[in-house]
């Protein structure tokens, strides 16, 4: 009861705050912010490393892809187009992925400063191996959920004790260890939440050269889905997908809030089966939802992918730093690859504006 209450809290002081944004039709673009959500998990973190990016930026074969981010050999650093993810907050340029990496927020973001004449805000919201299922489970999936929830916790904690009685170590892939306790339902979604109010009650100090200016929350991006392939999730996506997305707007306060889903694609070239097929299904049957027709968009990243990095390649030593040519990481996280991470950024930003274009 106290965890309920503590989040209906926060949904009130969000909505209050939203509340104090102008309507976008009334909007007066000399006052206003658009501001965009960019939530999911590692792949929404951003993993194309930017020692590769900067490689990619001056080969003759790629440069022209990221010429429009680059002046005088240098990363142009927007002063129109800001960006907060968790700790870390600023104008927008590269490295606003995991640490030293870029993501697709680069690309999204330039094309919403591109777009608008008001300044634009992204609040990415993003954390590596949190499922749809669990973490990231919305408001009103939670009550059949608290049940499973109490269920695996009295399990770990008999497994915890049992192993505690065979040594003070506890072994890595003992059930009892700390790494497979359970995790709170909706604690990403609460946190995601406590980030836009953060932002929206602390813009002027975060962005000083926002000050005078009222914030808008004008499109949600979700970037998410490889932790649901795992313990059966998959098979619910689609309804937990449905739910995610009418609470998101609720609790936001934004009935037809703009709603962009980048859907499963980490199989590049190789067909999807399995669970990443289910789920990938599943975000892109948000298309076919009666009601979210015209403000929900799901794109297939998979067609997208950069095929070079899915063949072998050298690596190749450049101011002293070892970097793999032409992907950044291995077999996940859409290799690493900087095309690959700013195509997506590219379909994500195309989606949203053709949502936006068809709102009235």
């Amino acid at each position: 009861m106290k965890k309920q209450a503590l989040f209906i809290a926060l949904v009130v002081a969000i909505t209050a705050s939203l509340a104090a944004a102008p309507a976008a039709e009334a909007a007066d673009t000399a006052k206003t912010v658009k501001v965009f959500l960019l939530a999911g998990q590692s792949n929404m973190e951003g993993k194309a490393p930017n020692t590769l990016l900067d490689y990619q930026a001056e080969d003759p074969k790629t440069k022209d892809l990221f010429k429009h981010l680059r002046k005088d050999g240098k990363w142009i650093v927007r002063d129109d187009v800001f960006i907060k993810f968790l700790e870390r907050k600023g104008p927008l340029t590269i490295g606003y992925g995991s640490p030293d990496r870029t993501g697709a927020e680069l690309e999204f973001g330039w094309m919403m400063g591109d777009r608008f004449d008001e300044p634009v805000v992204l609040i990415k919201a993003a954390w590596g191996g949190h499922s749809l299922f669990q973490q990231f489970c919305s408001p009103s999936r939670l009550p059949e959920k608290e049940k499973k929830f109490q269920q695996d916790m009295a399990t770990w904690e008999k497994a915890h004790e049992a192993a505690l009685q065979k040594g003070p170590k506890i072994r890595l892939r003992d059930p009892g260890n700390d790494r497979f306790k359970p995790q709170p339902y909706g604690s990403s979604y609460r946190a995601m939440l406590a980030e836009v109010k953060e932002t929206f009650d602390n813009c002027e100090t975060m962005f000083p050269a926002l000050k005078g200016r009222k914030l808008e929350l004008a499109g949600f991006v979700w970037f998410q889905g490889w932790n649901d392939q795992y313990g059966g999730a998959e098979k619910e996506y689609g309804s937990n997908m449905t739910h995610f997305i009418k609470d998101v707007r609720k609790d936001l306060g934004v009935p037809n809030l703009p709603f962009v889903i980048a859907a499963m694609g980490q199989n590049g070239s190789t067909p999807a089966a399995g669970p990443m097929l289910t789920i990938r299904e599943a975000q892109m049957s948000m298309n076919d939802v009666p009601e979210f027709k015209g403000n929900v968009k799901a794109f297939r990243t998979d067609v997208l992918v950069d095929k070079a990095t899915e063949e072998p390649s050298p690596t190749l030593v450049k101011n002293g730093e070892l970097l793999k040519k032409p992907a950044g990481d291995g077999a996940y996280h859409y290799n690493g690859s900087p095309i690959w991470f700013t195509r997506i950024g590219h379909a994500m930003g195309e989606a949203m504006l053709e949502l936006m274009k068809g709102q009235k």
